[in-house]
């Protein structure tokens, strides 16, 4: 999954985890990896990028684009886990049981792509919700 013409294949693992047509998987794919880029704590995800297709590690390490109403200004990265989800539901156009489906779908198929050391020092750079878990797991 890591050439550069892995991005169909992400997206249709994303899909027939979360059980979403492709097109709904590709744009929650997206507002997941978009709003984990502005989440990521401890500096850029720049070190993700070499595990994913070339195509899906851009919305690593690219701007997030500004969505329609959603703001100009990218919230804080302490924000948790339900901050998380409201914004892939914004970004991506879904309710919010999508939001939850698609955002794990994408989240087991990056664990599919990396090592167990890149997946877990990732999720550690997330910032965690009341409970000590990391969002938006």
């Amino acid at each position: 999954m890591t050439d550069g013409d892995g991005f169909p294949y992400f997206i249709d693992a994303v899909s027939r985890r979360s059980g979403l047509p492709t097109a709904q998987a590709a744009a929650l794919a997206r507002a997941v990896l978009q709003t984990m880029a502005e989440r990521v704590t401890g500096g850029a995800p720049d070190d993700l990028v070499g595990h994913l297709p070339n195509n899906v590690g851009g919305y690593l390490t690219g701007p997030a684009p500004v969505d329609g109403g959603a703001g100009a200004a990218p919230p804080p990265s302490d924000a948790g886990p339900a901050d998380f989800l409201r914004r892939v539901e914004q970004r991506a156009g879904v309710d919010p049981a999508a939001a939850r489906a698609g955002t794990g779908a994408v989240f087991a198929t990056l664990r599919e792509a990396m090592t167990v050391r890149e997946f877990r020092e990732m999720v550690a750079r997330l910032p965690r919700d009341d409970g000590g878990r990391p969002g938006p797991l």
